[in-house]
């Protein structure tokens, strides 16, 4: 998920208001779709001047415009000249890595949200900054690269089912917003898949990279937490926001995403207390097989200290041992030191440490 502490690229003490774009560039070219309607009609097109979404601004109609790309800064100007937008939201828009936050200004909110994506090659989060700004007949939201979490909410509006068409556009806000964090359960069940992955092979058969994959899954965990818990004191504050853009019907449903947003918390919290256990279950069987191993080595050097003392005896080169002329006496050192080996392989097993 990148790094943990994001490196800036604007200059310190710039004015505020000043726009740099602070993350990469994740597409060739800004792409700026809406998707205008009413009950009664739907129009949605790929807009090839930023210009014509101005009129949405005094349309009857309810218009969502989705902007792919946030480097493209005096276009994001532009919509903010137009739209009557504070310089210091604008500000917000292009710097990437913002904590998740709601500002309520004049005439319209404003919030970021993390969204999250699960990589199946890398097998890793991806995250996305996500901006939504929520006027009285348009939502605007600014996205760093193409693809997201919408279509379902798109597939509704097409088909005008439920009653996201005759709602305004506060209910899109909403719907958008509990799309995200729904994405969010599917991302941390890859992750949960790979934490039994990982869980199974330290029981199994740890190896010196599991070690490894585990303090990346920590991390990746780490990163997550870091998104996706600011969201309850969002939502939270956003449920008790006395604005004129937020009706007290869309209110309940508001609601809705506040629990799953805790739902989502709590799991988040669950699988690093999972790792976490994983880690330290991974040092014990480690230790344990290294114990084994030990054990082991100090029972067969347990074996051979009488028998390398009898063979150092006997060994040394005196002409005066009482048996060095006993005809009977090697195989009968051989079968004393043999003996003493098997006696002492019984008194191991009768201890239980074999």
């Amino acid at each position: 998920m990148g790094r943990l502490v994001r490196r800036s690229v604007k200059r310190p003490g710039a004015a505020p208001g000043t726009l740099v774009h602070t993350g990469l560039q994740k597409v060739e070219r800004t792409r700026v779709r809406t998707l205008d309607y009413d009950v009664e009609r739907l129009t949605e097109s790929e807009l090839g001047d930023i210009e014509e979404c101005f009129p949405l601004k005094d349309s009857p109609t309810v218009s969502w415009i989705n902007v792919d790309g946030l480097h493209d800064v005096e276009l994001i100007r532009e919509l903010g000249e137009h739209f009557g937008w504070h310089p210091l939201m604008l500000e917000d828009i292009v710097s990437v890595g913002q904590r998740s936050k709601m500002e309520a200004y004049d005439g319209y909110l404003y919030l970021v949200l993390p969204m999250l994506s699960w990589d199946p090659e890398g097998r890793h989060v991806v995250e996305e900054q996500l901006s939504l700004v929520l006027g009285e007949r348009y939502v605007f939201t600014f996205q760093e690269r193409f693809g997201d979490v919408f279509e379902e909410v798109r597939g509704r509006l097409r088909a005008g089912r439920g009653r996201i068409r005759s709602r305004g556009a506060d209910y899109l806000a909403y719907a958008l917003m509990d799309a995200v964090v729904d994405h969010y359960f599917t991302v941390l069940e890859k992750v949960g898949d790979v934490t039994e992955e990982i869980e199974g092979e330290v029981l199994d058969d740890p190896k010196h990279s599991t070690i490894g994959r585990l303090h990346s899954l920590k991390r990746e965990l780490i990163s997550v937490r870091r998104a996706v818990w600011p969201l309850r004191e969002v939502f939270s504050r956003l449920l008790r926001a006395e604005d004129e853009h937020l009706s007290s019907e869309t209110r309940i449903f508001q609601r809705d995403v506040y629990d799953h947003t805790v739902q989502v918390v709590d799991t988040v919290e669950a699988l690093r207390d999972v790792v976490s256990g994983t880690v330290d279950l991974y040092l014990s069987t480690v230790g344990y097989r290294t114990n084994e191993v030990m054990k082991v080595l100090t029972i067969m050097a347990s074996i051979f200290i009488p028998l390398t003392f009898l063979a150092g005896l006997y060994g040394m080169n005196f002409d005066y041992l009482p048996e060095l002329h006993v005809h009977w006496a090697y195989p009968v050192l051989l079968l004393s030191m043999a003996a003493i080996a098997v006696s002492m392989v019984v008194f191991f097993k009768r201890k239980g440490w074999l």
